[in-house]
């Protein structure tokens, strides 16, 4: 059975990635977390996914700092597999797709589809239950330590991200806007139908107190997007 839980993590870690790789190549604008890595890439090289698992060590160090704890050590290795699929997708499969000049309604067709992906695919990954990823422990981490609402401690790493994003020239626009309205109820859609999926095959674990832990802390976090 473990074999089968890495299996749906691979599956929903490809399918978000392909929709973060969409999202970026429609132009117009991303995911501030996405946008931070991509302005990254602009200015100082190297891959989107080289800046990606850049970024997510450097939270899981300040996620450590801000909670007093030892950094969950055991995150290195999804974090780098994470960059790798990332750069496959937006790097190798989609290298050449240059949407900048294209209309519109086709920007605007192939930004719907990254979304949708992506809420997809999220609901796919967090359904085994592994580890969660720095950027949701830091949410938590500024939760705890500075004593704020779930809602308000995404806001305030939100508009962190999003403005340092902004600053080194980062893809932020009204399409970012819309990506954080809209991936909460996405994620919130998609995880009611691959539940059904999941427990088919792994009725065990989706009655552990590991995967209800799981499933109240993402149902607390799309209560409060």
């Amino acid at each position: 059975m473990q074999m089968y839980r890495i299996l749906f993590y691979l599956i929903g870690m490809s399918i978000n990635f392909l929709g973060a790789a969409l999202i970026v190549k429609a132009t117009v604008g991303t995911g501030f977390w996405t946008a931070l890595f991509v302005g990254l890439r602009d200015n100082f090289g190297f891959t989107v996914g080289v800046w990606y698992a850049t970024s997510m060590i450097v939270t899981l160090f300040v996620n450590a700092m801000l909670l007093k704890k030892l950094p969950e050590i055991q995150a290195l290795i999804p974090i780098i597999l994470e960059s790798i699929i990332f750069d496959f997708w937006l790097e190798i499969v989609l290298s050449r797709v240059d949407l900048a000049s294209q209309p519109v309604l086709l920007q605007s067709v192939v930004f719907l589809a990254g979304v949708t992906l992506i809420g997809l695919g999220v609901a796919v990954y967090i359904m085994p239950g592994f580890p969660r990823s720095p950027m949701d422990q830091l949410f938590l981490a500024v939760k705890e330590r500075f004593k704020l609402t779930m809602k308000m401690a995404q806001t305030l790493v939100a508009i962190f991200v999003a403005a340092i994003a902004f600053l080194i020239g980062g893809p932020v626009g009204y399409g970012s806007l819309f990506a954080a309205i809209a991936l909460g109820p996405l994620i919130q859609f998609w995880y009611s139908k691959v539940l059904l999926v999941y427990q088919s095959f792994h009725p065990k674990h989706a009655n552990s107190k590991q995967y209800q832990y799981q499933y109240h802390y993402y149902q607390d976090q799309w209560s409060t997007s």
